[in-house]
């Protein structure tokens, strides 16, 4: 029996999965490590406890399954996106913390870019908006603030990389400084109609073109492993930033079909086939896959905070003492006795994108209890989705016709039930959620023909349960005006 390893490098944890020939998950480890947290807005991790967790994990899965590297066909990486990793090339050890994607130090930057009124050629080259969400702006920050980097950096001696480069540079000791279309599309720095990194942008970054990686495809031979983690060399063959991913994994191959991931944040992405939509309503568009010669678009939004929420009810709160307690606090009560709660923690996403707003609890009373906040808070993640759904359906000219859902948080029942009537379409839960990785294990497989094709692939997904709508045009019309009003209180409490 021969597997796909898939490496699935994610914001609060590092796992992998072992993915057989019909598609079945043979085994998973997961491992957690430190969130930093040096500044309020400021989100850092420890790149050699990534690359620490995500080999233990590796070694783990093995151990799970019985088997060793013998026993796999290929490996996929699949990583939380913008996550910012320098590096010095002679020692492979990082110049500073990785910045990570929910950072938003450069803000400031940001604005002056817009203040100068750079924006409209950025959106033309890349797709993006100037958000600190993207690796770019965090690039230039670490340059200019890491003492000695600029330097370095001018005399080819640093590389950068989001999280994907990082883990194959440690898997290849150093060999390979590569990175994928999807994950190059995120930084600022990548023009997505040339597919090829952009000197006018890095010139405005005051980034130089040397600690650049080689961008390849999604599927295809991409390196060879030589770390001791394995007693023989496997190719690397699938590589895609998560939300990417998810969208292969769900079989999003159809112009027009989307997805939503539930994870630290909440992820929509639509397919818009060969074609780069440019968006009219704050969405960015950016590379979905490149898989057998053909480069597929897609309209994206982000949600800062979506399952992450429900951590602060837990961590910071003390509500619940498991993310999985939450439902049942939240149905405890029959509505949210009019609470609102808009968890712009670290500012609002798409269609928005405001970095100074803040996270925002209104219409308490005397009245209000812990159940109401709860479900608030779970109403809170399907406003925001339906948000940007609404957004890529007015782009697109396309009229979603079902949401395909995965992520740690759609188990939450009420989650689901609740973002197919804010939606007002049907919510497709699958049997399997473990999309990102499966997605990423599938473009591996493609490469070297463990599966034939995408045909071959899209029957292994099967559905769990289908959420349809229950709210009349008048109920979701009164809702959605009422959560506009709490998301104006959240965007006028700025720092």
């Amino acid at each position: 029996m021969q597997y796909i390893l898939a490496i699935d490098q994610g914001t609060t944890s590092s796992r992998a999965l072992l993915i057989d020939h019909q598609g079945r998950i043979k085994a998973v480890a997961q491992k957690e490590f430190q969130q930093i947290f040096p500044e309020p807005g400021q989100v850092e991790h420890d790149p050699n406890e990534i690359w620490s967790s995500q080999a233990a994990v590796i070694t783990e899965v093995f151990a799970k399954a019985r088997i060793n590297s013998h026993a796999i066909a290929a490996i996929g990486i699949t990583n939380q996106r913008e996550t910012t990793i320098v590096w010095e090339r002679e020692t492979g050890n990082p110049i500073y913390h990785a910045i990570v994607w929910q950072d938003r130090r450069t803000a400031p930057l940001c604005q002056e870019l817009k203040n100068q009124g750079l924006e409209p050629l950025f959106q033309k080259k890349t797709g993006l908006v100037l958000d600190p969400y993207f690796s770019g702006s965090k690039l230039s920050w670490l340059l200019k603030n890491v003492p000695g980097a600029k330097e370095k950096a001018a005399e080819g001696k640093l590389a950068f990389g989001t999280v994907d480069s990082w883990l194959i540079w440690k898997l290849t000791n150093g060999k390979k400084h590569v990175t994928d279309v999807t994950n190059a599309s995120r930084t600022l720095l990548f023009n997505i109609h040339k597919k090829a990194w952009d000197e006018e942008l890095l010139r405005i970054l005051d980034i130089p073109r040397s600690l650049l990686p080689d961008v390849v495809s999604c599927s295809e031979k991409i390196a060879e492993t030589t770390s001791s983690l394995f007693s023989s060399p496997i190719p690397i063959c699938g590589l895609a930033g998560d939300q990417q991913a998810a969208l292969f994994g769900q079989g999003c191959f159809e112009k027009g079909m989307a997805k939503a991931t539930y994870g630290t944040g909440g992820f929509m992405l639509m397919n818009t086939g060969l074609e780069a939509v440019d968006s009219r309503n704050n969405l960015i568009t950016t590379i979905a896959y490149e898989q057998g010669g053909e480069l597929c678009y897609a309209l994206e939004g982000s949600v800062f905070i979506a399952g992450a929420v429900v951590q602060w009810l837990k961590n910071s709160l003390g509500i619940i003492k498991s993310s999985s307690e939450v439902e049942t606090l939240a149905q405890s009560v029959k509505d949210t006795a009019g609470v609102f709660f808009v968890p712009a923690f670290t500012g609002l996403g798409a269609p928005y994108w405001d970095p100074n707003a803040r996270g925002t609890i209104v219409g308490l009373t005397r009245g209000t209890r812990a159940g109401h906040i709860a479900r608030a808070a779970l109403q809170g993640i399907a406003f925001q989705v339906s948000d940007v759904l609404k957004a890529m359906e007015s782009d697109s000219s396309l009229s979603l016709q079902e949401l395909k859902v995965d992520g740690g948080a759609v188990a939450n029942n009420l989650l689901m039930q609740t973002q197919a009537d804010f939606l007002d379409v049907p919510v497709v839960r699958p049997l399997v959620t473990e999309l990102t990785a499966l997605g990423v294990a599938f473009l591996a497989g493609l490469a070297i023909q463990f599966w034939r094709d995408r045909q071959e692939i899209q029957r292994f997904w099967q559905v769990d349960r289908v959420f349809s709508p229950t709210l009349s045009k008048e109920q979701i019309r009164k809702a959605n005006d009422d959560w506009k009003r709490a998301v104006r209180c959240a965007k006028a409490w700025e720092l």
